[in-house]
């Protein structure tokens, strides 16, 4: 019986959670503060000399980030960012942390959800850049927004080559 109240309270729950709220922006008090949390997948990642294809690499190894962040909302076209993000790499029958990002950058908001966020990376692993992000808010709550990104990592230093990436991000931001 238990599990038929726990069922139907979460269902409840999960509704209500997805209602689609519109919200003006004459209703929100600025500078705003909100946070986030999600998980990255890295697609593909270019050098000179190979391109590793991240989907071929799930038989044998497999990683993923898991950015969260701040974001500081000065207005509703403009705000400022700050996010960390681990990386998990798991192969070879083992797994391990393997890196830690730190990626401030603003934050220019446009209509319907989209923003563009060209972020600086300096990385645990000695590399660093930058990350064009694409980022478009695909369901509205009023207690969360969920998101889509598309990311261009661009890495430098470490002794390695300069390389550049494709990134598919999803994740939650608490309103």
């Amino acid at each position: 019986m238990r599990q038929w109240i726990l069922l139907i309270i979460t269902i409840i729950v999960f509704k209500n959670s997805f209602a689609q709220t519109a919200i003006s922006s004459a209703t929100i008090a600025y500078p705003k503060v909100v946070g986030y949390m999600s998980f990255v997948i890295p697609l593909v990642k270019i050098n000179k000399d190979e391109t590793t294809n991240d989907f071929e690499n799930f038989k044998n190894n497999f990683a993923i980030g898991f950015p969260v962040g701040i974001n500081i909302l000065y207005n509703e076209k403009f705000g400022f960012s700050f996010e960390i993000s681990p990386t998990i790499k798991a192969g070879n029958g083992t797994t391990r942390t393997n890196n830690l990002t730190f990626a401030p950058g603003p934050m220019f908001r446009f209509k319907h959800g989209f923003t563009f966020i060209p972020r600086l990376a300096f990385e645990t692993s000695g590399r660093y850049g930058f990350t064009p992000v694409f980022n478009q808010i695909i369901i509205r709550t009023k207690p969360l927004n969920y998101f889509i990104s598309l990311s261009l990592p661009a890495r430098f230093g470490n002794n390695e080559l300069p390389s550049i990436g494709l990134n598919l991000q999803f994740g939650v931001i608490f309103n």
